[in-house]
């Protein structure tokens, strides 16, 4: 018997643009004149999933709703929920549990992964979609100076994650994410219950980081592990700082 899947996107986008030196949401950050990180996030991904859930900071709500007003969307159904304490990504995604735990799976992309390809979206899901739960799918790049990790075993699980904001030395030319992820539902909230009683948090950010809950997944949970490798180098830049929003907007600008 073939199970009817069904897709919730889930955003964490609590972040604030303080470090972009924004008056806006990182989130409503422009990158054309009509169109910000928003637009560009729901125009990707609207057409591939049930329902598109976003988590903000509770100071970030009236603007987030007043462009909803003027840009509505039109596909797909939007829903937020809110992370009133940045405790980090893991803890943003289960902010929206009660909205997400009626799909089969999730879709998470962190929120300013604006140049993800249509073609890693539609490979994700569709690696996702034809694995048996439980399930991770995730794609992945090289990079020359990596600033996560994924390091494999031989049965191609994730058995460990770097990263170089808790102080981790990650190798020249590593595998990482691009801010992509797709996961069953079905015992995921167990699955992190489980993984934070016995997690250490990050060194530098005393965070409980998400990435290594995959290797979590992958390695000690068995569940089935999907990954690829995609060339494109820029489908996994986020928008961290005034240099990376102006890299955008440039290109983004080009593209008209």
């Amino acid at each position: 018997m073939i199970m009817q899947r069904s897709i919730c996107a889930v955003i964490p986008a609590a972040g604030r643009g303080a470090r972009l030196g924004l008056d806006v949401p990182k989130l409503l950050a422009p990158l054309r004149p009509d169109q910000t990180v928003w637009d560009v996030l729901y125009a990707k991904i609207a057409a591939y999933v049930q329902h598109v859930q976003v988590i903000l900071h509770p100071s970030m709500v009236a603007r987030f709703e007043t462009h909803l007003l003027t840009h509505p969307p039109e596909h797909t159904q939007v829903s937020y929920a809110l992370q009133e304490t940045p405790r980090g990504m893991g803890d943003a995604i289960f902010c929206g549990y009660s909205t997400w735990q009626q799909f089969t799976d999730i879709l998470v992309v962190w929120g300013d992964q604006v140049f993800v390809s249509l073609a890693t979206i539609e490979k994700t899901l569709s690696l996702q979609q034809s694995a048996e739960p439980p399930a991770l799918s995730l794609p992945m790049c090289r990079q020359d100076v990596p600033y996560v990790e994924y390091i494999f075993s031989q049965a191609q699980k994730i058995v460990r994650v770097l990263q170089s904001r808790e102080g981790d030395a990650c190798r020249p030319y590593g595998l990482s994410d691009v801010g992509v992820f797709a996961l069953s539902t079905c015992g995921l909230a167990a699955a992190w219950e489980a993984y934070q009683r016995q997690a250490e948090r990050g060194t530098q950010t005393g965070e409980l980081n998400f990435l290594p809950f995959l290797s979590y997944l992958s390695a000690l949970c068995a569940w089935h592990t999907q990954c690829f490798e995609i060339e494109d180098v820029r489908e996994s830049r986020g928008i961290n700082t005034p240099e990376d929003l102006a890299f955008f907007q440039q290109l983004f600008a080009s593209q008209q």
